[in-house]
């Protein structure tokens, strides 16, 4: 396991700088200090170089699909939990636009995004999206365009192949012209901006906290099963196949009127989630 984890000279709440031009690009910055530290865990562990994967939350899920779009040809796949889609954003504003789902590209121009972030005719990386539907702090619409981005990176249709409801949760699949689970999605019902945990039962795993949140599913383990690394969660397998009923509206988190001192207190805590505020 490799842990990459930020300078405070680079970013005062220790996140990724996914906004940042000179830092999402192949062959610089954040993205080529990462690239050299799986360079060397491939050298000095040897792991097998066509089963590495990357995952994150947050600015660490942006900067995941940083990743998968600037080095494909080093990752069998990846998850984006609650993250942003790639290049979308290259400054500070942008990125509180984006953060807020206003400004995304169309379709075809977010796969453009990817299509351009490194050579072509490599491999291109398997993806698992993860978002709660109630995240105030990154919008769902971001999980939207990231599935519409590596969808169109992988020439998908937009249909999926499968709807399921996966633990109560909604889960679509696309797969690729060899029938592989190529892209796929959880949208989970009525979680924040968060790391989604299930703690009980006969696969719980991990421990409530700060953006590790309980939702009874766990990304980690249904990310391990799609990346091929375990079996499918025992809960998984007894999901029931229907078409997702539409989410019944909720009230937004701002609605009850709370006081300047509240909201300005979610608007700061929303921003240093995403590394835009010290």
């Amino acid at each position: 396991m490799l842990y990459p984890e930020q300078q405070r000279a680079n970013n005062g709440n220790l996140c990724f700088n996914w906004f940042d031009a000179e830092d999402i690009r192949r062959g610089g910055g954040e993205a080529q200090s990462i690239r050299s530290m799986i360079a060397t865990m491939v050298r000095d562990v040897a792991i097998d170089p066509d089963r590495i994967y990357v995952t994150g939350l947050s600015a660490g899920g942006a900067m995941a699909g940083v990743m998968l779009a600037t080095y494909p040809e080093l990752f069998a796949a990846g998850a984006i939990i609650a993250g942003l889609p790639y290049g979308t954003a290259t400054s500070m504003s942008q990125a509180l636009d984006r953060m807020r789902g206003r400004g995304l590209p169309a379709d075809p121009a977010l796969a453009a995004l990817v299509d351009g972030a490194a050579p072509a005719g490599g491999r291109v990386p398997r993806v698992s999206v993860w978002h709660g539907d109630a995240d105030a702090t990154v919008v769902p619409a971001n999980a939207d365009a990231i599935v519409a981005q590596w969808r169109g990176v992988h020439g998908l249709a937009y249909a999926p192949d499968e709807v399921e409801q996966v633990e109560g949760h909604a889960h679509r699949l696309w797969r690729d012209a060899q029938g592989r689970a190529a892209v796929e999605e959880y949208r989970i019902r009525g979680l924040g901006h968060g790391t989604p945990l299930a703690t009980t039962g006969a696969d719980g795993l991990g421990q409530p906290g700060p953006h590790m949140l309980e939702a009874g599913i766990s990304s980690t383990l249904h990310s391990a099963a799609f990346f091929g690394l375990i079996e499918r969660p025992s809960a998984r397998a007894a999901a029931t196949r229907a078409k997702p009923k539409p989410a019944s509206p909720r009230p937004h988190p701002w609605s009850h009127s709370p006081g300047r001192s509240q909201v300005g207190d979610m608007i700061n805590g929303a921003l240093r989630a995403a590394g835009l505020l010290r």
